[in-house]
């Protein structure tokens, strides 16, 4: 249960060593900076520092137009990039220069493709009317008669035939699919105000056809050769951009990389402010590594700076880095999905990964999917390096423990009999199928249940007396007082079962009833050991009532976390059951079909039950395990790193 030490850092330093400063920060990767106002109480002489950042747009702007481009970038480390010894002026300019030349060439290129657009559509439009053996040039001088290309819908055009007896609405047909039909209409001129309102009441559609000359099939080769010309533009300035990119290619990443890490530093000065010509900066840094980190402090001859340990500002919410080693690695995933413990929580990262595993081992028990799980989760590990890839391997080995326990084998229940004879067993250990196991099966899962919350209240206890909650850890529902309660109810419960009356009279006064008297006092009884002054309630009726309806929620708890971890016995018959099904299923198709179905029936239960079982052995470590113990409300150590900005 590892929780890497953090310390505070504040550094105070002339203004003019600031950027040596947070370069010092960036590169470590090891600073993560906090609002320097935080630390301090007379902070009223502080003032931010108001300043726009040089680096931000050049570098959004280069990185913006190498992407128009369509071209990756790539970050040279800090230690490439600084042996190349840039200077400020040179790469500011470079990449305006840079950004300009493409922005000039995508311009180009944008005016070109819009030609190419307009070429092709023109000769789209021209292409209706090819039938037309007529100069359109020659028809746009008319001047008694007003001729319209253009398009009618099908419906549109079915009801012309309710203006026959109008002889000046004629349309002329040229080409037509099954919802347009392409065409020309002619009108006097003097009549072109009527017959356009009939025409656009049939939701007839125009085309301007200005720059059409010649007959439309000698417009459409004329737009077709246009559209060439201009394609042939168009390659000429992918070409230049391509040569361009393969010129600058190099020296482009070298100052986008500069660009970036530039920012990168630029940007931890928002944390600092500025005091009578001095800077202020804080932040916190792993305490193993608090010696390489001020050694380069050092070097800067102003800056002067002062640690403290991070559990001595807890009211600052000290950042936190888990550590943990492989086994139990994969699973700080659960952790943090969850909410990461505060700095003076424990990790409850092993403890998850050891429930995790057994108990979905427990309820996903069978030696073939156990294998199949494993296999899975070493295929995404190695070929697709995902992190659940390591959390599926050991739970696929617990389920093949589980399951030779349980005697099952995709769903066989016999196939592993002749190795249980080997070991001197006359039957497998466990037989999931027979109605005297059902029983003790779940028995045994509510059992586990008990444990496991017994395991959580000393949890809390521990962790609460190590943040000095003393309240919760000796009064609460999970303290000491709700954990003798707990225990007092189950053994007595067990012990009066097996025929020992042990519910005497002392015994319920003592471990049950005073319990539940200091759960229902612990406010006061936590002031009174507190000190505190105000430990009396103001109003005793409202605490009385609201301290009766807490001590009911506590008691239904205890019932509603215990009984759910029946769901661990009971995915163990529901896995057996679905099996059983599938074999059932498998023996009513017979022959061929056989085999199809056990296998198809083994890949639904496992994708199912696997999904299932992830889900509820999540929630039983989040809602009846952590709910116990853990807070969850930490902040995640982010040291300042550079990064490709998205």
């Amino acid at each position: 249960m590892a929780i890497i030490k953090v310390k505070i850092i504040s550094m105070i330093g002339q203004l003019r060593e600031l950027d040596a400063v947070t370069a010092i920060c960036g590169k470590s990767h090891l600073f993560h900076p906090d609002n320097a106002m935080n630390f301090y109480s007379n902070t009223e002489s502080f003032l931010p520092l108001s300043e726009d950042n040089p680096y931000q747009a050049p570098l959004q702007q280069l990185s913006s137009s190498i992407k128009s481009i369509g071209q990756p970038l790539h970050l040279f480390s800090e230690e490439e990039t600084e042996k190349k010894q840039l200077k400020p002026i040179q790469a500011l300019h470079y990449a305006q220069a840079m950004s300009n030349r493409i922005a000039k060439l995508q311009a180009q290129h944008e005016k070109i493709s819009k030609e190419v657009q307009r070429h092709e559509q023109d000769a789209k439009d021209a292409a209706h009317f090819v039938g037309l053996a007529v100069d359109l040039k020659k028809i746009r001088v008319c001047q008694f008669i007003s001729i319209h290309f253009g398009s009618l819908p099908r419906a549109g055009y079915e009801q012309l035939k309710t203006y026959e007896d109008n002889p000046f609405v004629v349309f002329f047909p040229c080409t037509s699919d099954e919802k347009t039909v392409w065409g020309v209409y002619i009108c006097p001129i003097d009549q072109c105000p009527e017959i356009d309102r009939i025409f656009s009441r049939l939701y007839f559609q125009p085309l301007a056809l200005e720059r059409f000359d010649g007959t439309p099939k000698e417009a459409v080769e004329q737009f077709k050769q246009e559209a060439e010309a201009s394609r042939n533009e168009l390659k000429k300035v992918d070409d230049e951009i391509q040569h361009l990119w393969k010129d600058e290619q190099e020296r482009c990443n070298l100052i986008y990389s500069w660009l970036t890490i530039k920012n990168t530093y630029f940007g931890i000065r928002k944390y600092a402010f500025q005091y009578n010509g001095f800077f202020i900066l804080s932040g916190w840094i792993p305490q193993e590594a608090e010696n390489s980190f001020t050694s380069k402090l050092d070097q800067c001859s102003s800056v002067e700076y002062n640690l403290d340990d991070a559990s001595n500002e807890l009211v600052h919410s000290p950042p936190v880095k888990l550590h943990n080693r492989r086994p139990f690695k994969a699973f700080e995933y659960f952790t943090e999905m969850y909410g990461l413990p505060n700095y003076s929580e424990i990790d409850p990262t092993p403890l998850l990964a050891c429930i995790f595993v057994t108990l979905f081992g427990i309820m996903f028990g069978d030696v073939g999917h156990g294998i199949c799980a494993f296999l899975l989760g070493l295929w995404m590990w190695k070929k697709k390096n995902m992190p659940l890839g390591h959390i599926l391997m050991p739970c696929g080995i617990s389920s093949c423990i589980f399951g030779s326990v349980f005697g099952s084998v995709f769903g066989f229940e016999h196939l592993l009999d002749p190795l249980y004879y080997a070991l001197g067993f006359s039957e497998k250990p466990i037989s999931v199928m027979e109605g005297s196991t059902t029983t003790n099966i779940l028995i045994v899962a509510v059992s586990i249940g008990v444990v496991l919350l017994i395991v959580a209240m000393f949890l809390n206890i521990f962790s609460s007396l190590r943040q000095r909650h003393y309240e919760r850890a000796l009064f609460g529902q999970n303290g000491v007082a709700g954990l003798i309660f707990y225990i007092s109810i189950v053994f007595g419960f067990i012990l009066q079962l097996l025929g020992t009356p042990v519910m005497t009279p002392l015994y319920v006064t003592l471990l049950i009833v005073l319990p539940l008297l200091v759960m229902f006092f612990r406010e006061v009884l936590g002031g009174l050991m507190e000190h505190k002054p105000d430990w009396k309630p103001k109003k005793w009726g409202e605490f009385i009532v609201q301290n009766f309806f807490e001590l009911f929620e506590f008691l239904l708890s205890y019932l509603s976390n215990t009984v759910s971890f029946l769901r661990v016995g009971a995915f163990v018959l529901v896995h057996a059951g679905m099996m059983n099904m599938v074999f059932t299923l498998a023996d009513m198709v017979g022959g061929v079909g056989y085999p199809i179905v056990l296998v198809i029936g083994n890949i639904f239960v496992m994708a199912l039950e696997g999904l299932l079982v992830s889900i509820h052995v999540l929630r039983l470590n989040f809602y009846e395990m952590f709910s116990r113990f853990y807070d969850g409300d930490g902040r995640p150590f982010t040291p300042v790193e550079v990064r490709a900005p998205s």
